[in-house]
């Protein structure tokens, strides 16, 4: 599995460097962190729209493209997947209460 996260990471890298007008993921990185930031909200509130709507097929949709867009803020910003999967492995064990009780005094707890 996280062998797909690799080549998509892969892919949103050597995307920095193309021309805006020929690649979709290029012209996001050109308009800056507001239009990412703008595109993942999008696509996570159509993720809970479609959770709402209970149809699995729309869901695993609009969960792919939120993924992907959080993709594309983690490499606009120097970091990738295996950053997340670093935490979550890191969290893996805990509590999700033992987790926020840990975070006290960080800006998140």
């Amino acid at each position: 599995m996280n062998d797909t996260l690799t080549k998509l990471s892969q892919v949103l890298e050597q995307r920095k460097g193309a021309d805006p007008e020929s690649s979709y993921v290029a012209k996001l990185y050109h308009k800056g962190l507001d239009a990412i930031l703008k595109k993942i909200g999008e696509e996570a509130t159509e993720t809970v729209m479609a959770a709402k709507d209970g149809d699995p097929a729309k869901i695993v949709y609009e969960t792919a493209d939120l993924w992907f867009h959080s993709l594309v803020l983690l490499a606009h910003q120097g970091l990738g997947p295996q950053d997340v999967l670093r935490e979550l492995d890191r969290r893996f064990g805990l509590s999700g209460l033992e987790e926020k009780a840990s975070r006290k005094g960080t800006p998140e707890g």
